[in-house]
């Protein structure tokens, strides 16, 4: 640490954000102390701060945060920051084309966490140069030995085989921890790891290469003597003069961005709401260049491919990687440098869903869209159907969750999400459905629209993608039989437009059915159920699927799981029967 911010390292220590400024990730989050030193002694913090350390009124917390300007993502959910920390350099060489360079600092336990290698092959594949990974090799864990111990020549081949320049080095020697920098800055078109060989505790007696120190302190009755033990071991009181960066970085804006159009769909236009995501992401690439997009071999499912035909330098291809997926697009979007989307199928976002959560809490405005939502997707069958996304994301602090019905209303999400703050999942379906809103149609974050309205309502019916043109279907057929029912779309789920519900269902005597191509935990329905349940006399009834699903044709799947129109018809009638 001392090597990286006082020799190596170039940035301004009054201005931590300053987006010439090279990187630093501490993937190795539980060492956070160490980073708040080091940024006391560059002057920033003030030493009294760090007594503070993990106190309800302190910044300085148990793991990083960007409560602190220094920190770009939050760490802490180990082998997630390498994947961060390729999104910046990706960033850095790409889309900036900027001096500043990224460094992150591993620990040899979250070395065994799968994103990690998902992030040394991203790392090699695209060259970034501008990239250093330090392993920490202390042998340690939190409760036992890391499975390699201090085989560093282990950890040097596994480097090398994912393609990365490597060195291993006395990671307590200074010189040699200097000069594997310098080298490193010299390596053209590879990133490189170090393989630093270290002692937990080095230099203290009873505590060096100590089992079970991980997280504790050290006991009072031996704090004197540790700490004169350490001063002993001081060679200069001199602090290192700060190189400041180099301010190649190019002036951009992301706020307001608009549509250079509005929506072209003409009403009855069949069109699928992930190929109208695909669209309007190319659409509004258009009109900022700094939107970039992001996938996971699935862009030929997900419309992805049509942003990356219209703007190729622009779109990140992540293979089948869905974690460092996340994480990388996490990096691109710091310091508010990119506007990035993410698709993949949205039961892929599953596996990603800690990455997902340390976004939240990293405040990141990363923009995700799941496609292939839902039973209705067919013949591929339980795996590829997302049935428990609404349930994750709307769990997520801070997130927005859109979920359109047609394609005008697809392209308004798309550009909200662009412009909202926080986390935005946009949920897509792989069915062609029919454009039921106009050009002109206005749309806004947590306002619902009702679109099948009549005097004579009974019930009030909540649907959303293709169950919403269920409910239309079915409003048809109760209508040929005399019975009119309400409809209406909500358009995000979170924040879910609790008034227009209450106030509608109340008009059609308190009756609500929700129907949903999702699980019943988590959903629409128990997104309803909440909203309304401080108000008196209003049922909710919950058509959901149960169960795992099987392949069929998405219609038989409807059916068979109770969320078809007729299952609509059904219950509206069952309603009036109870």
């Amino acid at each position: 640490m001392s090597v990286l911010f006082f020799h190596t390292m170039r940035y301004k220590p009054a201005q931590p954000a300053h987006a010439s400024n090279d990187r630093f990730v501490l993937s190795k989050g539980h060492a956070a102390p160490v980073l708040y030193a080091a940024w006391a002694e560059a002057g920033y913090i003030k030493e009294s701060e760090l007594l503070k350390l993990r106190k309800i009124d302190s910044d300085l917390e148990g793991h990083p945060t960007p409560r602190l300007p220094f920190v770009d993502v939050a760490t802490g959910s180990l082998g997630q920051g390498l994947g961060a920390a390729c999104g910046m350099a990706y960033t850095g060489k790409h889309f900036d084309k900027a001096s500043y360079r990224v460094y992150c600092l591993l620990g040899d336990g979250e070395s065994s966490e799968g994103s990690v290698w998902e992030a040394m092959a991203f790392g090699s594949h695209y060259h970034l140069d501008n990239l250093v990974a330090i392993f920490d090799v202390n042998r340690l864990g939190q409760s036992e030995a890391a499975p390699l111990r201090h085989d560093t020549d282990a950890y040097r081949k596994r480097c090398e085989a994912f393609g990365w320049n490597t060195y291993v080095v006395d990671g307590h020697d200074v010189e040699e921890l200097c000069q594997a920098l310098w080298k490193a800055g010299q390596t053209k078109g590879k990133p490189t790891a170090i393989v630093a060989k270290t002692f937990k505790g080095r230099g203290i007696p009873g505590v060096e290469d100590g089992d079970n120190w991980h997280g504790k302190p050290i006991p009072k009755d031996k704090v004197d003597s540790v700490i004169d033990t350490i001063q002993s071991q001081i060679q200069t009181n001199k602090v290192s003069s700060i190189q400041p960066p180099v301010e190649d970085v190019p002036k951009i804006s992301i706020a307001d961005i608009k549509m250079p159009s509005p929506p072209a769909y003409k009403i009855g236009e069949k069109v699928a709401t992930r190929k109208a995501y695909g669209l309007a992401l190319a659409k509004l690439g258009s009109a900022n260049n700094r939107v970039v997009a992001l996938d996971g071999d699935t862009k030929n499912s997900t419309f992805a491919e049509l942003f990356k035909q219209a703007h190729p330098e622009r779109y990140i291809e992540c293979y089948i990687a869905e974690q460092n997926m996340v994480s990388v697009a996490l990096g691109c979007a710091a310091r508010d440098r990119t506007v990035a989307f993410v698709s993949t199928f949205a039961a892929f976002f599953t596996r990603a869903f800690d990455h997902i959560r340390m976004g939240a809490i990293s405040q990141t405005n990363v923009n995700l869209c799941g496609s292939h939502s839902g039973c209705s997707i067919g013949e591929d069958g339980p795996s590829q159907m997302a049935l428990e996304d609404l349930a994750m994301f709307r769990t997520v602090p801070g997130c927005t969750v859109f979920y359109p019905s047609d394609a005008v209303s697809t392209e308004h999400a798309v550009c909200l999400a662009a412009n909202t703050k926080g986390i935005c999942f946009i949920r897509t379906s792989r069915p062609e459905t029919p454009v039921i809103y106009s050009q002109e149609e206005k749309f806004a974050v947590g306002k619902a629209k009702v679109v099948r309205k009549s005097s004579s309502d009974k019930v009030t019916v909540i649907g959303a993608g293709v169950t919403l043109h269920e409910a239309l279907t079915a409003a048809d057929e109760l209508a040929k039989q005399g019975t009119h029912i309400r409809v209406i779309d909500p358009f995000t789920i979170k924040p879910l437009d609790a008034e227009t519900i209450i106030s509608n269902a109340k008009d059609t005597g308190g009756r609500i059915i929700t129907v949903e191509d999702h699980y019943r935990e988590g959903g629409i329905g128990e997104a309803v159920a909440a909203a309304v349940s401080e108000e008196p006399g209003l049922l909710v009834q919950s058509l959901a699927v149960s169960g795992v699903p099987r392949s069929g044709k998405p219609a038989e799947l409807l059916d068979l799981f109770g969320i078809s129109a007729k299952s609509i018809v059904a219950a509206v009638k069952s309603t009036f029967a109870n």
